[in-house]
């Protein structure tokens, strides 16, 4: 199994300082060194989530990475034309379509594929056109699954913050929904990815989910850097994902 890291946060932290002053001499903490960094932890991939409110990640961000990294890049994007013209100027190898809502604080549910099949669908086709591989962020639903396998998407990403998120028989059930939706998933051809709020002692419990290919993980890591370093804690949740 693969990981992909998310660097948002460290660009989150910079906004807080330097918003409007990226001309600045030295706006830290560099996005680029933390990529860097992730890589040196052994990240099989950087993933980075360009928003329209552009609240942390800004399209010079993803164009840097694009240039200096040689890993692959994962872009967030919101299901829009605006950033499909952003994902053609960086040209990242995977683009993974996710929701936006100006309120949140982060993403906090997964796409409605059924509700916007032709939109997506020719969303999807304009991007592998590009060459990108184009990934769902979706709840581990089944009507989401199916409809992500029709509009001709390769690949899925479950939204694990529900499960993640709670306890008890609650959490039980959420562990059981991407159970199934992976299963449904790949037996529908969809290659399976999962991400949002898993952490490291969430490993043994993502181990019953089958056939998942690529973790994306990023507000874990970023918080357990504060103490070991980024380097160490990408190392940490690499060794983790690999014993799985």
């Amino acid at each position: 199994m693969l990981l992909g890291v998310n660097i948002d946060h460290v660009a989150t932290l910079r906004q807080a300082r330097y918003a409007g002053e990226l001309s600045a001499a030295v706006p830290e903490p560099d996005v680029l060194d933390a990529a860097r960094a992730a890589m040196r932890g052994g990240a099989d991939s950087i993933t980075l989530h360009v928003r329209e409110d552009r609240r942390h990640m800004q399209e010079e961000d993803a164009l840097s990475v694009r240039r200096e990294i040689p890993l692959p890049l994962n872009l967030e994007m919101g299901a829009t034309g605006v950033m499909l013209q952003v994902a053609h100027r960086v040209r990242p190898d995977y683009v993974c379509l996710v929701p936006e809502r100006r309120q949140e604080v982060t993403t906090e549910g997964g796409l409605d594929v059924a509700a916007r099949r032709s939109e997506l669908q020719e969303l999807v086709a304009a991007l592998a056109a590009q060459g990108a591989r184009v990934s769902m962020f979706i709840d581990p639903d089944d009507v989401q699954v199916e409809a992500s396998a029709a509009i001709g998407a390769p690949m899925v990403e479950l939204h694990t913050g529900r499960f993640a998120n709670t306890a008890g028989s609650d959490h039980e059930q959420e562990l059981a929904r991407l159970i199934a939706a992976a299963s449904l998933a790949h037996s529908l051809g969809l290659e399976v990815h999962a991400g949002h709020g898993i952490r490291l002692f969430h490993m043994p419990e993502i181990a019953r989910i089958p056939h998942l290919t690529e973790l994306n993980i990023g507000h874990t890591l970023i918080s357990r850097a504060i103490f070991v370093g980024l380097s160490q804690a990408v190392r940490e949740m690499k060794d983790a994902v690999q014993s799985l």
